[in-house]
């Protein structure tokens, strides 16, 4: 059975720092690209980070660039989402999927970005 769970998510001051994790299991972690996305209130979904199967590329939508950093440990089965600089436009549901034979996703995590 296919599993991704994020965790980490939470309410956080602009300006702050949050750690998002997705826990894989059901598949071939290793052999999987891995993203995460986000879904603002009244906003289409958003690709919002992307990282090969072995970590060594990465892509980042240009709202995010140079605050969130995208990373995984194969060894854990987990893909991080680092987020620092938080602005209150990055308030959304954000959720991991990977990409394997098929798309899976995970269940989403709430992040509010508000003082």
């Amino acid at each position: 059975q296919v599993q991704l769970v994020e965790s980490g998510g939470g309410l956080v001051q602009p300006g702050g720092s949050l750690r998002l994790s997705c826990a894989a299991s059901g598949f071939s972690f290793s052999n999987s690209a891995m993203r995460w996305f986000r879904r603002a209130p009244g906003k289409e979904r958003e690709l919002v980070a992307h990282i090969s199967s072995a970590g060594g590329w990465t892509n980042y939508a240009d709202s995010v660039k140079g605050r969130f950093t995208i990373s995984r440990d194969n060894a854990k089965n987990t893909v991080y989402l680092r987020m620092n600089s938080l602005k209150p436009e990055d308030t959304a549901v954000y959720y991991c999927s990977a990409i394997a034979h098929t798309i899976y996703w995970g269940q989403g995590t709430q992040v509010t970005v508000s003082s």
